[in-house]
């Protein structure tokens, strides 16, 4: 009997978990806990942090910055976020669906993702540095930058997504899948143990890895 070949698990995902009526809540403040709400009227810069936002909604918001340093995200979508900044450090995120809109930077310092989903988000700078990711998918994304130093992830996949620079420095991985991702460079080769690539993505990085390996090739 022929083995069966050997695959990345998937993510397990979810849809967030929103009852039909929605409660409108304009803003939102630090340490506030919401459950089951629209959030309207976001603009300027939004200070959010240290609070809880559960089964909730946040459609269509153009904001300078989003500050949601501390907090717990639980059944929550976000549908067209425009900000200049998305700031998430130390975090919790379950549940959660980033569908469409425009982000130059997010800063996932330590955050922890699990069942998230991003679906058709340009980010210029993505930095889930020293996060604890799983159980992700990232699916037709752009991004400028992906920092990823010491970072644990486990079951993330990305399909059809590019990005120009991936820091993969002291990434510990299982079921990492990058088939789907596009990158122009990786920072750092010797991190890239156990992630899945395609046979065309090797081709195209090889000399840079073999580069950074000290692998020497001559003719």
């Amino acid at each position: 009997m022929a083995a069966r070949p050997v695959l990345p698990a998937a993510p397990r995902v979810g849809t967030p978990d929103i009852p039909h009526h929605l409660e409108e809540h304009v803003g939102l403040e630090p340490r506030a806990d919401l459950l089951a709400v629209e959030v309207i009227g976001l603009s300027g810069d939004v200070d959010a942090s240290h609070g809880r936002l559960a089964e909730a909604r946040i459609a269509a918001a153009s904001v300078g910055r989003l500050d949601v340093t501390g907090a717990s995200l639980v059944d929550v979508e976000i549908d067209d976020l425009r900000a200049v900044a998305l700031g998430a450090r130390d975090g919790r995120w379950r549940n959660v669906a980033i569908t469409g809109g425009r982000i130059a930077s997010i800063d996932g310092l330590r955050t922890r993702w699990e069942s998230v989903v991003l679906r058709g988000v340009h980010i210029d700078y993505l930095s889930l540095a020293s996060g604890e990711i799983e159980d992700v998918r990232f699916v037709d994304c752009r991004f400028g930058t992906i920092d990823l130093p010491e970072a644990r992830v486990n079951r993330v996949s990305f399909e059809g997504c590019r990005a120009d620079d991936v820091d993969t420095r002291g990434l510990r991985t299982t079921h990492l899948d990058l088939r789907g991702l596009e990158a122009l460079a990786f920072t750092d080769a010797r991190s890239l143990a156990g992630v899945w690539f395609s046979p065309g993505q090797l081709e195209r990085h090889a000399a840079a890895w073999a580069e950074a390996l000290g692998i020497r090739v001559a003719e």
